[in-house]
């Protein structure tokens, strides 16, 4: 029989990362059966800038790229995807196991210049959504991006 238990130290300060938020943070702490039940992952950016404009790499990771959203107003940039999730574990004929989730994440966040949303342009390849979008030098628009 093999032994399931590890051993747990509260002090061990080798596990506190101040990289990482606190939501993460506490994660660790809820019993496994909560981890396992969230809805979905939270959508992780990077978001980089140069004087033309500004580029954003978000992890989508095995999403279509039809059900990937990108829209721009101004400052504000809004990704959204519709995400759905099948678990299915089978012996023999009995299933053991089957768990559905069908959600949507959604990250929305302003930039400190406006965006010309006519030069966007947004690919989608190995799970990470590439954005490359340029500044405006002056006026608002509002545009809904096409992913390739």
């Amino acid at each position: 029989m093999a032994n399931n238990l590890t051993r747990f130290d509260p002090l061990d300060v080798g596990r506190f990362d101040p990289f990482r938020g606190f939501e993460d943070f506490f994660r660790e702490f809820q019993p496994r059966a909560l981890r396992e039940l969230e809805p979905s992952p939270r959508m992780r950016l990077d978001v980089r800038e140069t004087e033309q404009a500004y580029s954003v790499s978000a992890d989508l990771p095995g999403m279509k790229k039809e059900d990937i959203k990108v829209d721009v107003d101004g400052k504000r940039v809004t990704i959204s995807a519709q995400t759905s999730r099948v678990w299915e574990g089978k012996v023999g004929e009995s299933t053991l196991c089957s768990e559905r989730y069908v959600g949507q994440q959604r990250r929305s966040f302003e930039l400190e210049n406006e965006i010309d949303d006519a030069a966007v342009v947004a690919k989608y390849a190995d799970g990470v959504l590439e954005l490359a979008l340029p500044k405006r030098a002056g006026g608002a628009g509002k545009k809904k991006v096409v992913v390739t």
